[in-house]
């Protein structure tokens, strides 16, 4: 009976193991929770990202606040997969804070009050990157994009192709709806 007990639980193990990544999808919804969950690697990311941009401390801050916040709180649903032998194409409904209408509006607030952002008399680019940067946390306007995976079978496990630019300005809230 013990005998019995220990092939099944093996026998369980080695199936469930062995279908953890058996679709396309579940790969996009490890690869997207990955962002929600803000895991090492995307917070590494993410470090490494504000680490390049010329801001002061606190402004690093903030950046890394609205990044943050913008991963935990997207949502997708996948909508479809299409298979083509190791290859398919998973398409996902996302929806994330609107960061690039938060950029657009604080652009059109500084062209029409300059003024406020100077200093004895000179542009300030710090109160500005204050600005937009609080106006970036602060937003609560979503958008959604639908967005196609690409996902290829590598040694019996799915895996997500590297995005394109597109797509990551999608996933991030800025890309720029405006240019189509």
């Amino acid at each position: 009976m013990k005998k019995i007990i220990i092939f099944l639980t093996c026998l369980f193990m080695a199936v469930g193991c062995s279908c953890t990544n058996n679709k396309a999808k579940d790969a996009v919804e490890k690869y997207l929770n990955d962002y929600k969950g803000l895991s090492d690697n995307v917070l590494r990311d993410i470090d490494e990202l504000v680490t390049k941009e010329e801001l002061v401390d606190k402004q690093k801050d903030t950046y890394k606040e609205v990044i943050k916040r913008q991963y935990r709180d997207l949502m997708y649903t996948i909508e479809n997969e299409k298979y083509d032998g190791d290859n398919a194409n998973v398409t996902v409904k996302i929806t994330v804070y609107d960061l690039y209408k938060a950029q657009t509006n604080a652009s059109k607030y500084l062209n029409e009050h300059q003024d406020e952002f100077l200093t004895n008399g000179v542009y300030d680019g710090s109160k500005y990157l204050d600005y937009k940067l609080n106006k970036m946390r602060d937003i609560k306007d979503t958008i959604s994009y639908t967005i196609v995976f690409k996902v290829i079978k590598v040694d019996r496990k799915w895996q997500v192709e590297q995005p394109d630019e597109e797509t990551l300005e999608k996933i991030h809230g800025i890309y720029n709806y405006e240019k189509k």
